[in-house]
């Protein structure tokens, strides 16, 4: 399956990625460590050591396989005139007379308190494919309706 991110996620990605190979390191030398000191049935350091790097080793495999089948989203050839994925957006909440900007990205990246939105999210689905000065009205899952009015779209 192939998941879209934005060069930040991928930057972040690859950043995990080197953190967790120089902890494996650390890891195999605390497993090589616990093993010298004897019988491994009954070594309770060994025992977390290994559990350490199974768990560690899961994660290094997920990241290497999320960036190998990942689509960048920067690169791909997409009209900017219209809320895409990778968009930043000002939209003009008419509801709350009050801007807002979003940046659309993959489920992965989401962080909405720095503005990072799922495009999965409501408020993403019902803006993507607007165009500058387009509104839209958005029912949202608490039953909430806004208009939103498009300010600007950035990539």
């Amino acid at each position: 399956m192939s998941d879209y991110l934005t060069k930040e996620g991928i930057k972040k990605l690859r950043e995990e990625l080197d953190r967790l190979i120089a902890e494996k390191a650390e890891i195999n030398k605390e497993i090589e460590d616990a093993r010298s000191q004897g019988d491994l049935k009954e070594n309770a350091g060994y025992q977390y050591a290994k559990e350490k790097q199974n768990m560690l080793l899961n994660r290094i495999s997920e990241i290497e396989e999320r960036i190998k089948s990942s689509n960048i989203i920067d690169e791909l050839e997409i009209n900017k005139e219209e809320i895409r994925i990778g968009a930043t957006v000002k939209l003009l909440d008419l509801t709350g007379k009050k801007e807002v900007v979003y940046k659309l990205v993959s489920t992965n990246e989401a962080n909405p308190s720095q503005g990072l939105i799922s495009v999965s999210t409501p408020i993403a689905q019902g803006i993507l494919g607007l165009k500058k000065g387009e509104k839209k009205k958005i029912t949202l899952p608490s039953g909430i309706i806004k208009e939103f009015e498009v300010l600007s779209i950035d990539y």
